[in-house]
């Protein structure tokens, strides 16, 4: 064998196990981070006795609020002013983005029907009990529904943590949390549940941090502490959009918090992941449940449809501070930018309409309550925000998406939603997948959408949860 031969063979042993070693090390499982419980996110400097900050800041406040008609006054008449849209293209539906022919009837019925009605829609939003409380520097809304004494004999009983996501907020679960409060009300049924729903940091009522790096990790440690203040320390977890990623990380960084983490849009970002997507494309019947391949393949309409869906992505995890700066005091502009996800993400096909199909699987009412929860609390900015942190060097160091999430998981698809994972891709992530669904009908916003299909298929998980676990009830 000459030189030259034996220096090509040499360097491609090299080669090949140094590509050996870094794909090993790129597809290793990964410990969980430490992440400070105390970490600072208020306006002020940090307390030195954090202690006696705790023990004087911990108090959970009943939160009310209304606003009054001048603030509703301002509205109307910034909706009443003269609109001066770019007329859409010939045929165009909601493919080139929210058809401003339809925003228009948006804004009259906004203006001239729903805002009337404020004092009926504002009586509606509060009909739950509301709180405020501070947590970390950072004053913190959530709703909280308790069970009394009486409704608990011989019945199991849970606390769950609803996690909302973006461009959604707490109004999103109202129907679940109404099935949730009709089971704890039927003498039949033998579960109950103590429910809290927050508002995430610098969404809705929920005050946004001034410092960089709270992002989706640091997130999960508030929602943990809010629950440890509350006098949970063992709950269940539901939640979609970035309720699945912050509720997925406090399964992760907490998991002795956590009796089962359920979402509807389970997902696993790690390379091997992706890796394992790519070879089930070529063989799916080995991978998916028969009935069930056209949720995944074929990957080049998922991934056409990313590339036409994700420019909001981009912007707010780049420059989230100027797109605020246009939707805010904007609101027809906000209304466009907000409600365009309710169509595209709840069915795609809804593109080629020309009203979006906005009003065949939701109320008109319940949109406009959403979006009011954004412009009164000038939030837009804020959690945008969210988007720039997730995807900070700092949160992308902690490699979540490679430490093992060890709890009971439940994961429910919903057929139209933005994207889809394998079990096989899932349960690197979430080895106790335990509870594994798939819904023809629905999107991304299951909660609002199908609240009926979600609340079974999260019950379905608790007593499958119950089933193959030890678990702990109030």
């Amino acid at each position: 064998m000459g030189v030259t031969v034996k220096i090509l063979l040499l360097i491609l042993a090299v080669a090949g196990g140094l590509v050996y070693r870094n794909v090993t090390q790129l597809w290793a499982d990964l410990p969980a981070p430490k992440l400070d419980p105390q970490e600072w996110w208020g306006d002020e400097a940090q307390p030195k006795d954090y202690e006696a900050y705790l023990k004087n800041s911990s108090e959970v406040i009943g939160n009310r609020l209304s606003y009054p008609d001048k603030t509703i006054a301002d509205l109307k008449e910034r909706l009443n002013r003269t609109l001066r849209l770019t007329p859409p293209l010939e045929g165009v539906a909601f493919e080139y983005g929210f058809n401003t022919d339809y925003l228009r009837e948006i804004v009259e019925y906004w203006r001239d029907d729903y805002l009337p009605r404020w004092r009926e829609r504002e009586v509606f939003l509060w009909q739950f009990n509301h709180f405020t409380t501070d947590i970390q520097g950072l004053r913190t809304h959530f709703l909280h529904l308790m069970v009394y004494d009486d409704n608990k004999v011989g019945k199991k009983h849970y606390p769950v943590l609803l996690l909302h996501g973006w461009p959604g907020s707490v109004r999103e679960f109202y129907d679940f949390i109404h099935l949730l409060h009709q089971t704890n009300l039927d003498k039949n049924n033998k579960y109950i549940f103590n429910v809290v729903v927050p508002s995430l940091p610098g969404y809705g009522w929920s005050q946004g941090t001034s410092r960089k790096g709270l992002g989706p990790a640091q997130v999960a440690v508030m929602m943990r502490n809010l629950m440890l203040r509350l006098g949970y320390d063992k709950f269940f977890i539901q939640g979609g959009d970035w309720g699945s990623v912050i509720g997925s990380n406090i399964a992760t960084l907490y998991p002795e918090n956590v009796l089962g983490y359920h979402s509807n849009m389970c997902n696993n970002l790690s390379p091997k992941s992706l890796a394992k997507g790519l070879v089930a494309e070529f063989l799916p019947s080995l991978f998916v449940p028969s009935g069930f391949e056209d949720f995944f393949f074929p990957k080049s309409n998922e991934l056409r449809y990313l590339m036409e869906e994700s420019g909001y992505f981009h912007i707010q995890a780049t420059k989230p501070d100027t797109i605020g700066a246009a939707l805010t005091d904007n609101p027809v502009g906000l209304a466009a930018y907000i409600l365009e996800k309710f169509s595209t993400w709840t069915n795609p096909s809804y593109r080629s309409l020309p009203d979006g199909g906005l009003t065949k699987r939701y109320k008109m009412d319940a949109l406009l309550d959403n979006l009011m929860i954004y412009y009164l609390t000038n939030s837009i900015t804020t959690s945008q925000r969210l988007y720039a942190e997730q995807y900070a060097q700092a949160q992308r160091d902690l490699h979540l998406e490679r430490v093992p999430t060890r709890v009971p998981t439940g994961c429910a698809r919903f057929k139209s939603d933005i994207m889809q994972f394998l079990d096989v891709q899932l349960k690197d992530k979430y080895p106790n997948l335990v509870h594994s669904t798939y819904h023809k009908k629905g999107g991304h916003f299951a909660a609002l959408e199908v609240p009926k299909v979600l609340y079974k298929d999260f019950i379905d998980f608790v007593k499958t949860v119950e089933r193959k676990f030890k678990i702990k009830t109030l």
